[in-house]
């Protein structure tokens, strides 16, 4: 798993690319984490490189999430494709986070 940022005037900008897994979800979580504890409150994540998300992906999300929603920050994701945006759907994750089709409207959600 690939993760850059972006810092844009409204929230930090992450693409994941490759797979979130066992793996390499407590990466990701580590990476969010470390942001916030930076002082960001606001994010969008680009997943239109990630090709493959389990449940130990969906659980970092979450746990990202929680994280933020005590500092009254937002995540947002962008970009869902295939695999990715099935198991978002599958999960109920697509209710529970809002979803743009692009990091330019994901910015203006913030």
């Amino acid at each position: 798993m690939n993760i850059s940022t972006k810092k844009e005037s409204t929230a930090l900008v992450v693409t994941v690319s490759g797979r979130m897994d066992a793996v390499t979800a407590p990466e990701f979580e580590k990476s969010i984490s470390d942001f916030i504890t930076q002082g960001e409150k606001a994010f969008v994540v680009n997943l239109s490189g990630l090709e493959y998300i389990s449940s130990a992906g969906l659980r970092s999300i979450l746990a990202c999430a929680k994280r933020l929603k005590e500092q009254s920050g937002k995540l947002i994701f962008s970009g869902l494709q295939g695999h990715v945006k099935e198991v978002f759907s599958i999960s109920g994750f697509n209710g529970i986070f809002k979803i743009y089709e692009s990091d330019a409207e994901g910015l203006k959600g913030v």
